[in-house]
C-alpha cells in the first residue's frame, strides 16, 4: 500500500463530520453520493501536502488528518517552486458530481487523474458494472494514483497522457468530468461521449456543465466559482510568470477602477473567459483595499494600472479588451455567471448569455 496510514475510526468520523457540514452548505444533496463520500478515505490519497514552501505536511504530524477532511483544496505536488497538482476542495468536488449525474454502470472519462482520490469516489458511485478511465499527464502522478486506487480495492484504467485527446479506444462515454482548467476546451471531447451524454468542466474560472448532442455540445455554468490548476503538458509547470514593467509601455488614462478585476466581484469571471490565458494580480492598502493590478498573458502582453493610468505592452492591448468587455457587462446588467453558457462544436467555442443565440461579443 502506498499510502502512509490505514482508514481509521478517527477519520470515519471525521469524514461523517465533513459530509454534515457539506450538506448543510448545499453541496452535498444526494443520498447516494453521500454514501460514497462517508466511504471513501481521502487521507489515503492525500499521505502528504504543502501549505507553503518547505516540507510537507504529514501524517507526523498531529493537524495532518483534521486538515485533510475539511472543505480545502490540499497542494500535493510542488516543481521547482510552483504548484502542479492538488486535491480539489471536497464541496466544489461534489458540486462537480452531482452535474454530471452519473449513475451506477455508466461508462466515465476522468481527464487529470491528480491524487486518485475523484477516481476513487467515481468508482465507488459507478460499482463494479461501472467503466471508468482516467488520464493524467504527470507519469508519475499516474502511477502513484494507481497503486493508491488498487490499495483501496478500485480498478479503473489509469493512463499516462494528455486528456485533451481523450482515449478513443474507450468511447463512446456516458459521461466525461476534467479537474484541470481550460481556456478553451477540446472538439474531442464531443466526439467521444454519446449523444444525451453529459461533459462537466472548468472553464476560465467557472464551471460548465455540457448536455452533448449530434456532434454539438451546449450548456450554462454552475453558479459556484472555480479555480482549478490549468490543463499543461508534460513538463509545463503551469501560468507564466510576471514579465516585469517595460520602459517602452504605452501609457494613457483609464476610468475603470482596478478593483473591477479583483476576484471579490463577479466581472472577473468574464475577464477569464474572454481575455483566455490571463493572469492577474492586485495591490492593495493597509486595509486591504484594491490600488492598482496587473494582467498578463504568456504571449508577452502585459498591462498595469494604478493611479487612474494604465501602462500596456506587447501584441494585445489587455486593459483596453477589458474596458470594452466591463461596458459590455454593464449593459447587460452585471450578469453573473449562472447566465452564461457555451456552445461547442467542430467550428470551435462560442460563449453565450442566456441564450445560445445571444453570443458574446470577441473584445480582443
Amino acid at each position: 500500500m502506498t499510502a502512509t496510514v490505514d482508514d481509521t475510526a478517527e477519520a470515519r468520523r471525521l469524514r461523517v463530520a465533513l459530509a454534515d457540514a457539506l450538506a448543510e452548505k448545499g453541496d452535498l444533496t444526494d443520498p447516494a453520493w453521500r454514501k460514497v463520500f462517508e466511504a471513501v478515505p481521502r487521507h489515503l490519497f492525500v499521505p502528504a501536502f504543502f501549505t507553503g514552501p518547505g516540507e510537507p505536511v504529514t501524517a507526523a504530524d498531529p493537524d495532518w488528518l483534521r486538515t485533510v477532511y475539511t472543505d480545502d483544496v490540499l497542494v500535493t505536488q510542488m516543481t521547482d517552486g510552483v504548484a502542479t497538482s492538488s486535491s480539489t476542495a471536497p464541496g466544489l468536488m461534489l458540486t462537480m458530481l452531482h452535474a454530471l449525474d452519473v449513475t451506477a454502470g455508466a461508462s466515465v472519462l476522468e481527464v487529470a487523474t491528480g491524487t486518485g482520490y475523484n477516481a476513487a469516489l467515481l468508482a465507488e458511485r459507478l460499482g463494479p458494472a461501472g467503466r471508468l478511465t482516467t488520464i493524467e499527464v504527470d507519469p508519475d502522478l499516474a502511477r502513484t494514483a494507481e497503486e493508491r486506487l488498487r490499495a483501496c480495492g478500485y480498478t479503473p484504467l489509469v493512463l499516462a497522457g494528455d486528456g485533451r485527446a481523450g482515449h478513443p479506444d474507450g468511447a463512446p462515454y456516458d459521461r466525461l468530468i476534467a479537474t484541470c482548467g481550460f481556456h478553451r476546451l477540446p472538439y474531442t471531447w464531443v466526439e467521444q461521449v454519446r449523444p444525451g451524454g453529459v461533459i462537466v468542466t472548468p472553464l476560465g474560472s467557472g464551471t460548465v456543465r455540457l448536455d452533448v448532442g449530434d456532434g454539438i455540445a451546449s450548456g450554462s455554468f454552475l453558479p459556484t466559482p472555480s479555480c482549478f490548476m490549468g490543463v499543461r503538458s508534460a513538463g509545463e509547470t503551469g501560468t507564466a510568470p510576471y514579465p516585469g514593467d517595460p520602459e517602452t509601455a504605452g501609457r494613457r488614462p483609464t476610468g475603470l477602477d482596478p478593483s473591477a478585476v479583483s476576484w471579490t466581484n463577479a466581472f472577473p469571471f468574464l475577464v477569464s473567459l474572454v481575455l483566455p490565458g490571463v493572469a492577474t494580480s492586485t495591490d492593495l492598502d493597509d486595509d486591504r483595499r484594491v490600488t492598482g493590478c496587473r494582467l498578463w498573458t504568456p504571449d508577452g502582453s502585459w498591462a498595469r494600472v494604478d493611479d487612474g493610468t494604465v501602462r500596456q505592452f506587447g501584441p494585445r492591448r489587455l486593459w483596453d479588451a477589458v474596458e470594452a468587455a466591463h461596458g459590455w457587462w454593464e449593459e447587460n446588467g452585471r450578469p453573473e455567471r449562472e447566465r452564461f453558457g457555451i456552445v461547442l462544436d467542430r467550428e470551435g467555442q462560442r460563449l453565450w448569455l442566456d441564450e445560445p443565440g445571444h453570443l458574446v461579443p470577441d473584445f480582443t
